[in-house]
């Protein structure tokens, strides 16, 4: 597996727990949206410590990008990127990844799993091919929403966001399950994607299936 070293260019926080972090883009290095690398800190320490990202950026970008949920508790690989700054260097390998663009349809995300779908919707804007493309989108409050401004303004009232800690007017509030579901979907679904925490999906899977809605059309990725 090659190895590329990248200098960082930037960082900042999005939210209160979102990194974003931008770095040099190897020559001749390539993805496609929605995919991701494993990556590790050039530090001795780090080194062999591989955590996947998702690229955020657009593939014909001069620059990778990517937005990192962050847990300081925990004291790994993701706390020790809150301290990286320009110029630390960070360790890419092979792309890699099951979600890519198959065609209109519905996404479903849980929280940083969102992250494959931003360079997706971001393809089809500079396309102008957003077309009926739905997103929902979960999380626990509001203040957890990635790039919620961005989100409104790409799908307009096919960016459905849903809290389940939090009552806000204008946002629908509780868990993702069948009956919501049932609003957005139908047999004439052609494509779903699928990205969050593995409990979220199987819950999700399971409701599909109840739906009808063919396991062929559904594209998933675990966080």
């Amino acid at each position: 597996m090659k190895q590329h070293i990248v200098k960082i260019k930037s960082t900042e926080l999005i939210t209160h727990d979102v990194l974003k972090i931008i770095t040099e883009k190897p020559h001749h290095y390539n993805f496609t949206p929605g995919q991701a690398t494993e990556v590790s800190i050039n530090k001795p320490d780090w080194k062999g410590k591989k955590n996947p990202f998702t690229f955020t950026c657009l593939p014909d970008n001069d620059f990778l990008e990517f937005y990192i949920k962050t847990y300081p508790t925990h004291k790994g690989v993701t706390n020790e990127l809150l301290k990286l700054k320009k110029d630390d260097e960070l360790i890419l390998r092979d792309v890699f990844g099951a979600i890519t663009y198959k065609g209109e349809g519905l996404f479903i995300a849980g929280g940083a799993g969102v992250t494959p779908f931003i360079s997706i919707f971001r393809y089809l804007q500079s396309k102008n091919e957003i077309g009926d493309n739905k997103l929902i989108f979960a999380n626990k409050t509001k203040k957890d929403i990635i790039l919620l401004e961005e989100f409104k303004k790409l799908l307009g009232k096919n960016f459905i966001s849903i809290l389940s800690d939090e009552t806000v007017e204008g946002y629908a509030h509780g868990q993702i399950n069948e009956d919501f579901l049932k609003v957005y979907i139908n047999n004439s679904t052609k494509n779903v994607y699928v990205c969050g925490p593995p409990p979220m999906m199987d819950d999700i899977l399971k409701q599909l299936s109840k739906l009808g809605i063919d396991k062929n059309t559904i594209t998933v990725e675990k966080m």
